[in-house]
């Protein structure tokens, strides 16, 4: 089932809907909100982890990849949201986490107990660390890359935590699990992968063979997805530079998404500074064999939100626009904070954004909750601050499960975003909730294929307004955001001839322009003259 470019949403199992009373959210509870999430427009579920893991890093150590975490369900219950799911029209992206697994993991255990054993090769070993360039993941919690382990009598790598042994697919043995693993889930009716840590991934594989600079790896991923499936989805994550994108996609001969992080950086200095202009620049700097429909943008993910590609003053000011506090900030280099609190809570301001990334032209991704403005619990350490259960009623526990006394984890129950505040229930039939809003944006974006279509960014008039305009499509499109807290104009395209409205929100149209309400947007469908 190939992504439409309509939406990508982003659940984490452990913390959607508890269906059995237990405390921990469960396949069958997602299988229970499909209606939902079909309602709501979206067309991938992607699921984080929920294989049987260590337990430490949100399913990320993994200690058996084709088994489902039992507090979750099992592979029976899979099949079910598979199964409903795709009878709802809706595909199912999963993890494959293969750069690391757990050390709990058997073939660790048994690499560390014997230095002889077929296993020992499959992972990274030293009899003293070694500088590869890389800096740990996560300073200052990690220390380094390298930890003495004791029974192995040597150093192991790991680019993440000391509980998440690097694996080496310069290996055979290595690369054949992962397509055994690839084989498996497929076999189960996935619409493909999302690639944790692809290119440490590639890094190791160039060790094996230097062709394509180990990006081959990719190209037999593709071959073994495609043996089960004409247009398999293989997200990559992979915060490289711009120009190196077209390398992984490979005109679709390798992945066939990427996870835009350099975009998304600029998208947020963009937002922080209120100037169109940073979107229309960077969107320039892609080349043609990474159109925006092989991109994927997102406002929040499952991680802090990371802002290595912007320089130094550029992410101070995204900071202090969004993270004024140093609670809010994390490894020197990110915030640790919902969408919804970093725009102060303005539903108009956070539909707005949502309406910025659906205008651009890629695949735009929704993590679970921030439809209806989700807040954080920054008493929660690092990253798990940005994990807390979807709030779906006013009522104990959030309608999270039935045995609220159980939970695992607390909802949000305090402050503005407390779940008597921001909940699915109480937004659902408001027509200016931003459940309403985002619902209205993803069903016209449905029905509008010119988003498929090459934009081209015009001058608006002002650098508070993005305007994106669809000229090659059948039916021409313009999309006008405005990214500023003021009342702005902004001026329609020469050849643009205004034909309907099909959004608008804080916008009125003129004779040769468009009036904006701050924060307003409009989507705008013209027609051809000739």
């Amino acid at each position: 089932m190939k992504i439409h470019c309509n939406a990508l949403y982003q659940i984490d199992p452990y913390l959607f809907r508890d269906s059995d009373g237990h405390g921990w959210g469960t396949l069958d509870g997602i299988t229970g909100k499909l209606d939902y999430l079909a309602e709501l427009g979206v067309s991938t579920l992607w699921l984080l982890p929920f294989f049987v893991s260590g337990g430490r890093d949100g399913g990320y150590d993994i200690v058996d990849h084709c088994a489902v975490d039992p507090r979750l369900g099992d592979l029976a219950a899979f099949d079910r949201l598979v199964r409903e799911a795709r009878r709802r029209g809706i595909g199912i992206v999963v993890e494959l986490v293969l750069q690391h697994t757990s050390d709990r993991h058997h073939w660790f255990q048994q690499a560390r107990r014997d230095p002889a054993s077929p296993f020992r090769a499959r992972y990274l070993w030293r009899d003293a660390p070694e500088d590869h360039g890389h800096d740990p993941m996560f300073p200052p919690v990690q220390a380094g890359i390298w930890t003495w382990d004791a029974c192995a009598r040597q150093y192991y790598r790991h680019l993440f935590y000391p509980h998440e042994p690097d694996l080496d697919t310069a290996h055979p043995a290595v690369r054949e699990e992962m397509f055994r693993i690839m084989e498996f889930w497929l076999r189960r009716g996935v619409a493909g992968f999302r690639i944790d840590a692809l290119p440490y991934m590639v890094e190791r594989a160039r060790e094996a063979d230097p062709a394509e600079q180990g990006r081959w790896l990719l190209g037999e991923m593709r071959r073994k997805a495609g043996e089960h499936l004409d247009d398999p989805i293989l997200i990559g994550e992979a915060d490289v530079a711009a120009g190196e994108y077209g390398t992984y996609l490979d005109h679709g001969r390798k992945l066939s998404h990427l996870l835009d992080f350099h975009f998304n950086n600029h998208l947020f200095l963009a937002l922080a500074c209120e100037d169109a202009r940073e979107i229309a620049a960077t969107a320039a700097e892609y080349p043609a064999d990474a159109p925006a429909s092989t991109r994927l943008m997102w406002l929040r993910n499952n991680d802090e939100l990371d802002l290595e590609q912007l320089d130094e003053d550029e992410r101070e000011q995204v900071m202090r626009a969004f993270a004024p506090e140093p609670w809010m900030r994390i490894y020197g280099r990110g915030i640790r904070r919902r969408l919804a609190p970093m725009l102060g809570g303005d539903v108009a301001r956070i539909a707005m954004a949502h309406a910025l990334i659906l205008s651009i032209g890629q695949v735009p991704v929704l993590r679970y909750g921030d439809e209806i403005g989700m807040g954080e619990e920054l008493a929660l350490p690092e990253r798990q601050s940005v994990r807390t259960p979807m709030q779906w009623t006013a009522g104990e526990g959030a309608g999270f499960g039935d045995r609220p006394e159980r939970a695992w984890r607390r909802p949000i129950s305090a402050g503005p975003f407390g779940h008597g505040r921001i909940n699915v229930a109480a937004q659902r039939d408001d027509p200016d909730s931003l459940l309403a809003r985002v619902r209205e944006l993803l069903a016209a974006r449905r029905g509008l294929p010119a988003f498929d279509t090459h934009c081209r960014y015009e001058d608006a008039g002002t650098p508070g307004i993005l305007s994106c305009h669809y000229a090659d499509a059948p039916t021409p499109l313009l999309a006008l955001v405005n990214l500023s807290g003021e009342l702005r104009q902004a001026a329609l395209p020469a050849d643009f001839v205004l034909d309907a409205t099909k959004v608008a929100r804080g916008a009125r149209p003129l004779s040769d322009r468009v009036a904006l309400q701050p924060y307003g947007y409009c989507w705008l469908q013209g027609r051809r003259t000739r």
